[in-house]
């Protein structure tokens, strides 16, 4: 069964002083060496996409385990450290303008790679379709602004991207890893952040009678799809402060309240025109945002009955447990384990003695 609970990302502003991430890259590089030498390149994905595991390397590269910059200077460090020809295993994207460069970086490295064209745009596919996943199915107002694609020259890959809650001044942190079978029937390998009560998660498999239903309804004439959602829009359907207080209309209700108010209509029209199959390609299809994705699963469910989940899908961070036995006592093997892989990648690395020194408090601070 898998563990739950919440971990807290408070956004921190400012940058990473220039000595300290001179040091990061030095170290993470070393790690990298060991791992990669010791475990192969599928192990170090596998690996740096567990959030426990990522989290104890930020913290030993130097980094505040509860600051959501944990996240963005330690895959900028990592990338910078990281060389695709000599570890056959490459990272693509970053922060804000850097996320954008994402497909045509995972273009010249597969070239490196000597990936075939159609690899290539498999790859592109799966950076986008992890983005438009955590932007528009998942619905849990974070906005994403760091994006980074990891992928090994054996086509593994895996994803960590953040997203912000400008109101709560807090961060969530999404992480893929490849071998799911479906974007839109719980891909994410975890997801770290600050939970939520309420959370549309048209990604979920508790979702998917409602993905069904979306997607007839956009195959149907357009004309349909106004009616049903002008009926939902008007000022009669919205709810009184006496209904919000009845218990058994409350998500009904306060859930109506939330339809959008504008639907790009010609782009429904495009999308009748070219019929999806299934909900994953109509995610993937431009133009489709979470106002589309938000407005057809509303209609799917009050009108037709079929609803999306709305359980928030963060999950713990901390797969080792707490030290007070809270949520759970550790694990103390698994917590071993991770803490000697790092200690064995410091040993190793080709750093100085101080780094090196520097390093192992940090190590013997996480522990």
């Amino acid at each position: 069964m898998v563990r739950t609970g919440i971990a807290n990302l408070p956004l921190h502003g400012g940058t990473a002083p220039k000595w300290l991430f001179k040091r990061m890259v030095k170290l993470s590089e070393g790690i990298i060496q060991v791992i990669i030498h010791e475990y192969g390149k599928d192990e170090f994905l596998k690996r740096i996409s567990d959030p426990f595991w990522f989290q104890s390397l930020s913290c030993v590269l130097g980094f505040d385990w509860h600051s959501s910059g944990c996240t963005t200077v330690t895959c900028g460090a990592l990338k910078e450290a990281i060389k695709p020809e000599e570890y056959g295993f490459a990272i693509a994207g970053g922060k804000g303008k850097a996320s954008r460069k994402t497909i045509q970086q995972i273009e010249k490295i597969g070239e490196i790679f000597c990936f075939t064209d159609s690899k290539i745009k498999e790859l592109q596919y799966c950076s986008r379709m992890s983005a438009k996943v955590d932007s528009a199915a998942v619905q849990d107002g974070h906005n994403l602004y760091h994006h980074v694609f990891l992928f090994t020259e054996n086509g593994k890959w895996g994803v960590i991207q953040q997203g912000m809650n400008s109101d709560t001044n807090y961060a969530r942190r999404y992480h893929w890893l490849s071998g799911f079978d479906s974007f839109v029937a719980d891909p994410h390998s975890s997801i770290i952040g600050k939970k939520i009560d309420e959370v549309l998660n048209m990604a979920s498999k508790n979702s998917s009678s409602s993905q069904k239903t979306c997607v007839d309804l956009v195959c149907e004439n357009p004309r349909h799809l106004v009616n049903d959602w002008a009926s939902l829009t008007r000022l009669e359907t919205q709810t009184t402060l006496d209904e919000i207080n009845d218990s058994n209309n409350h998500s009904k209700h306060v859930t109506c309240l939330d339809m959008p108010r504008t639907i790009n209509w010609n782009k429904m029209r495009e999308i009748y025109d070219f019929q999806p199959k299934n909900y994953e390609e109509f995610l993937s299809l431009a133009g489709v945002g979470p106002k589309t994705v938000r407005a057809l699963a509303l209609i799917s469910d009050l009108i037709y009955g079929e609803k999306p989940s709305w359980r928030d899908p963060v999950k713990y961070s901390f797969t080792v447990g707490g030290k007070d036995g809270v949520p759970y006592p550790v694990e103390r093997s698994i917590m071993d384990e991770v803490t000697e892989i790092i200690k064995q990648g410091i040993n190793q690395a080709k750093i100085g003695y101080n780094e090196k020194l520097h390093a192992f408090r940090r190590l013997k601070s996480v522990r």
